[in-house]
C-alpha cells in the first residue's frame, strides 16, 4: 500500500534539501523521487515549426471551447522557427518568483544551458534549459498557466 502523506512528506525534503534525487523501499514499495529527468527521458522537445500539426482527430483537436487545450491558442509557426516544447506536464513559470524579472522575453538571445521557464510539477520545480543558440521570437504560453506534455511554449529563431 502506498502512504500518499509518506511521499508527499519525501517531496518536501528533496525539494529543500541538496538533493537531486532519492530512492527509497519500504515495505515492498519503491518510490524514487528525482528534481531532473534521467538522461534519455522526458527531453525537451525541439522540432522544426513547419511539422505539419496533429490531424483533426486528435484529442487537442476536439477540445471543447472553454477547456484548457482549447483556450491554449498558439499562433502559426513560421517555417525557420524551432519550437521549444514542454517536457513534462505541469504549470509554467516565466520568472524564478512572482516578482522576480522573466528569464527571457521575445527578443531575448539564448544560447545551450540558459534557462527559460520553470514547470513546476508534483511540487517541483524544474528549470527549462535552452538547448540551441537564437533569439526567442514568441512566448506561446501565459504566465502560471498549466502545460501539457509536448506542448509548444517558446519559437526560437536560430539565425
Amino acid at each position: 500500500m502506498i502512504d500518499l502523506d509518506m511521499i508527499e512528506r519525501l517531496i518536501r525534503v528533496v525539494d529543500k534539501s541538496g538533493l537531486d534525487s532519492l530512492e527509497i523501499e519500504r515495505g515492498g514499495t519503491r518510490v524514487k523521487l528525482s528534481k531532473t529527468a534521467p538522461v534519455g527521458v522526458a527531453p525537451v522537445g525541439f522540432a522544426p515549426s513547419s511539422v505539419a500539426p496533429p490531424p483533426a482527430s486528435a484529442p487537442a483537436a476536439s477540445a471543447e471551447a472553454g477547456s484548457p487545450v482549447a483556450a491554449a491558442k498558439v499562433p502559426p509557426a513560421s517555417s525557420h522557427l524551432l519550437d521549444i516544447t514542454a517536457p513534462m506536464v505541469g504549470t509554467f513559470y516565466l520568472s524564478p518568483a512572482p516578482d522576480a524579472p522573466a528569464y527571457v522575453e521575445p527578443g531575448t538571445k539564448v544560447k545551450p544551458g540558459d534557462t527559460l521557464c520553470i514547470i513546476e510539477a508534483m511540487k517541483l520545480m524544474n528549470e527549462l534549459e535552452c538547448e540551441v543558440s537564437g533569439t526567442i521570437r514568441e512566448i506561446c504560453v501565459d504566465n502560471a498557466q498549466p502545460v501539457e506534455f509536448g506542448q509548444v511554449l517558446f519559437r526560437v529563431d536560430p539565425g
